[in-house]
């Protein structure tokens, strides 16, 4: 019986990828962003291309009652999640004293709560199956400081942590869970946080392929990885990171330039 995976943030980048991956493993899926245009569109491609049951659940994770409404829709559609993949996010840049305490709260409410939301809500079944796969994606930035008082490395750094720990309680169970800690990745995440221009001086090798992230990712949560770091280059440097002085933790994006 084909396995079905629930994927957020799946209208574009390592979301998308880890759809069109996991269709090609024959695995029914349920899509969700706020994008529904985009969604559909990748649906129907996929259904195309691999014969697979594609279902289409739209929807902001900034609301705080998203993650249960989605959780409802796939109970009503008669589906059991097999595999999770919490992906949706987006950047979210300046000083903590900059930005409106609503900015704030959204910003939490997509990257973190609902994130452990839809953990709470789908891993019952997962266990009571007894198999299931979870992958969080976080981030390298979980294992850099960086400057200013941004919200994602230190929300990344959780992701990263809650991983490990889900891993340590769900795995003996028949559920594995991996944290994704890629580096830079061509998606358009940079363009939507509007650093699309800091970013052009990070060195080309620097950056990554999202179809080669999902892949690695999925190989390492099939092999019960707690975590895997895409590329030699940033396996090396998260090693080299804690030997390193503070202000070379940094992010080439992140650095000041005066």
């Amino acid at each position: 019986m084909a396995r079905t995976a629930f994927i957020t943030g799946a209208s574009s980048g390592i979301g998308a990828s880890f759809a069109h991956l996991l269709a090609a493993e024959g695995c029914n899926l349920v899509l969700t962003a706020r994008r529904e245009d985009r969604l559909m569109s990748l649906a129907e491609e996929l259904r195309a291309r691999h014969g697979v049951d594609v279902h289409v659940l739209a929807g902001d994770l900034a609301d705080p009652g998203t993650p249960v409404r989605l959780h409802e829709s796939i109970k009503d559609l008669g589906l059991e999640v097999d595999i999770l993949v919490n992906n949706a996010g987006y950047g979210f840049g300046g000083t903590i004293h900059e930005q409106p305490l609503q900015d704030i709260h959204d910003f939490l409410q997509v990257l973190l709560r609902s994130w452990v939301d839809l953990v709470r809500l789908l891993s019952p079944g997962m266990l009571e199956r007894g198999h299931g796969r979870i992958i969080n994606v976080a981030s390298v930035a979980s294992y850099l400081s960086v400057t200013s008082g941004s919200l994602y490395g230190p929300i990344k750094a959780f992701i990263l942590q809650y991983s490990r720990t889900l891993h340590l309680d769900l795995g003996p169970r028949g559920v594995n869970v991996t944290a994704l800690c890629p580096g830079y990745v061509r998606t358009e995440f940079f363009e939507a946080h509007g650093s699309a221009d800091r970013v052009s001086r990070v060195p080309g090798f620097m950056w990554l392929d999202a179809d080669r992230v999902a892949r690695a990712a999925w190989k390492a949560v099939e092999r019960g990885r707690a975590v895997c770091v895409p590329g030699l280059l940033y396996k090396v440097l998260i090693r080299l990171v804690p030997l390193l002085p503070a202000r070379w933790r940094t992010p080439p994006h992140r650095r000041r330039v005066d």
